[in-house]
């Protein structure tokens, strides 16, 4: 018949004292931990440093992936087709392609881009840069073409466009007609392509947080082997004995996080405005999504989780093979 045994493996298991007790032997532990990582700063923060980087990498391809997603699903209303005239077209062929368009049953609506009216754009668009402005002034003539917008009918597939597409082209005086719906697709395998690499580099650098974590709580374990040796001859537990490490990789991981956290943000900010700008000259708003409040607390979660992973298995190799377990 086999008995309970009173030194529970488990850091989290409450001593024989109550609750009170249990309370503050974890206070101790925290004020321990806190005492021990502010003592070693330099090495906290490189580790800090390291299981930040391991997160922020696939933290920064899963927010690409839910953008471009957006991106995706922003354009989903604009899907259709752009036709681009030669230089110097006769507006009645601009005209009767208009018309042409009109009574075609794939076709929801259209709209017309002179080429001064995209050369007017263009330069709204790049009113920031002296040097486009001093090219263009340059020319004797427009380089921009005139081109027709369309929308699709809701529903048209992929097979439509394309036929459509071979009208145009073999109409006079267009120089080519371009299938919006190519980029949807080229966006969408771009988007599951960054979901499989997330995936793939989260496992891989969970994995590589986890090994710095636990060999840096192995250098405390046995930067306090004779402290552990005290504790076992007074009769500490085993659950106490290794509470002070889960806490070390607990703060690693929190650690991690934070700076997992702060590394995004600093690309964020670093990007979003180019983005901005790229995306507005096609008429897509963005607004980076993904960055939240939610977010934040999982990228916290993930590390605390990776730490604490970390330092149980220097626990169990390093005080196993101390015998001390």
């Amino acid at each position: 018949m086999s008995s309970k045994k009173p030194d529970s493996l488990d850091p989290w298991a409450k001593p024989s004292g109550g609750l009170i007790n249990w309370l503050k032997d974890h206070g101790r532990t925290f004020n321990d931990t806190t005492l021990y990582v502010s003592q070693r700063l330099a090495s906290s923060l490189f580790v800090w440093f390291l299981v930040g980087i391991a997160l922020a990498l696939p933290g920064i391809l899963w927010l690409a992936q839910v953008n471009l997603h957006a991106v995706g699903e922003g354009w989903q209303g604009r899907a259709g087709l752009t036709v681009y005239f030669e230089a110097g077209v006769n507006p009645s062929n601009i005209e009767a392609v208009l018309k042409d368009l009109e009574t075609m049953p794939l076709v929801d609506k259209t709209a017309l881009t002179t080429s001064d009216q995209a050369l007017q754009d263009f330069v709204a668009q790049t009113s920031d840069s002296l040097e486009l402005r001093n090219i263009l002034a340059s020319l004797d003539e427009n380089p921009l073409p005139a081109s027709i917008q369309i929308t699709s009918r809701e529903g048209a597939d992929f097979i439509e466009l394309e036929s459509l597409q071979r009208q145009l082209r073999a109409k006079s005086q267009i120089n080519d007609v371009v299938i919006e719906k190519t980029w949807l697709e080229r966006l969408r395998d771009i988007t599951s392509l960054l979901n499989r690499l997330g995936w793939i580099l989260g496992l891989l650098f969970g994995l590589g947080a986890i090994f710095v974590t636990s060999a840096s709580v192995r250098l405390a374990i046995e930067s306090r082997l004779e402290e552990l040796l005290v504790l076992a001859l007074v009769g500490a537990t085993k659950g106490q004995m290794r509470r002070p490490f889960i806490y070390f990789g607990a703060c690693y991981g929190v650690g991690g996080g934070v700076m997992a956290v702060m590394f995004l943000a600093l690309i964020l900010n670093a990007i979003e405005g180019p983005l901005q700008a790229l995306l507005g000259s096609y008429q897509v708003p963005l607004v980076v999504q993904g960055f939240n409040g939610q977010f934040i607390l999982s990228m916290l979660g993930i590390g605390i989780f990776l730490g604490v992973i970390g330092a149980w298995v220097a626990v169990r190799q390093r005080l196993h093979s101390a015998q001390f377990l």
